[in-house]
């Protein structure tokens, strides 16, 4: 079943909480908040949240929307959904309060676990990445939309490109880097936030994104719709295929998003 037709809507919608998120960007106080867990929270976020929850319920009624900022769901309701909206309103909070434009809107349709449908909008550069399963992925950057595609990784070749996060790197990250780096004579890596990570990678700028650290479903799952519209993959650390509302919590296994499958599954996962 395609989805493709929702994309206009929701891109639209996409744009829509961008220009929410804008609005309190040009502010001089974003009313800063932390959650339980310490990560913090800004009226931009909230503001996004509203705009996209209200938009997604007119689109599709029928549908439910889990969003970063209502996420208190019980497992007993949640496993009961076939099909439901998984929404990052501003992935890349910490990005956002260093005004540095790395931060994004990120709505997915989820179909029995599957991310289907997905759009990454980077409001400061008005970048829109979207994708849907089946029928490919694009993005529209100065007023025009193309079609994106990975890119191969080619036997021999000297240089492999590795995004990392801008925020979150340790000992694990640098293990693996230890190894690449073993393989190829040139390993570039370049530091990015947010969801753009993935997106380098759907777009061919990039060949690998190793995330050996925890991040939530709404994180993801925009942008491995595009990733994977685009012909590129996203694995658990054993490389199993991610795929979404499995289990009571929302926290993410490790994982690689790759362009080329059949040479960068074995090269992230070492074999």
């Amino acid at each position: 079943m395609s989805f493709a037709h929702l994309l206009p809507a929701v891109i639209a919608i996409s744009k829509q909480a961008g220009s929410a998120i804008l609005a309190v960007y040009g502010q001089d106080d974003f009313n800063i908040s932390h959650k339980q867990d310490a990560s913090p929270l800004t009226a931009a976020d909230l503001a996004a949240h509203r705009v996209i929850v209200a938009g997604l319920q007119q689109l599709t009624p029928e549908v439910a929307v889990l969003s970063e900022e209502s996420a208190a769901v019980a497992w007993s309701e949640r496993q009961q959904w076939k099909r439901y909206w998984l929404v990052d309103p501003l992935d890349g909070t910490k990005e956002f309060i260093k005004r540095n434009g790395e931060f994004t809107v990120n709505i997915a349709l989820i179909d029995n676990g599957m991310p289907v449908l997905g759009v990454v909008y980077v409001p400061v550069l008005q970048w829109c990445y979207s994708g849907a399963r089946g029928e490919g992925a694009w993005i529209e950057r100065d007023a025009t939309t193309r079609p994106i595609r990975v890119s191969p990784i080619v036997d021999g070749q000297p240089q492999l490109r590795v995004v990392a996060s801008r925020n979150h790197r340790g000992d694990e990250l640098d293990a693996w880097l230890a190894r690449v780096e073993q393989q190829f004579p040139q390993v570039e890596l370049v530091s990015m936030g947010s969801s753009l990570k993935i997106c380098l990678v759907a777009e061919g700028k990039a060949d690998i994104y190793p995330r050996l650290a925890l991040t939530s479903e709404w994180d993801t799952a925009a942008a491995q719709a595009v990733l994977e519209a685009a012909g590129g993959l996203l694995v658990d650390y054993d490389g199993n295929e991610y795929r979404y509302n499995r289990k009571q919590d929302l926290l993410n296994p490790y994982f690689y998003a790759i362009g080329d499958s059949a040479q960068g599954l074995p090269l992230a996962l070492g074999r």
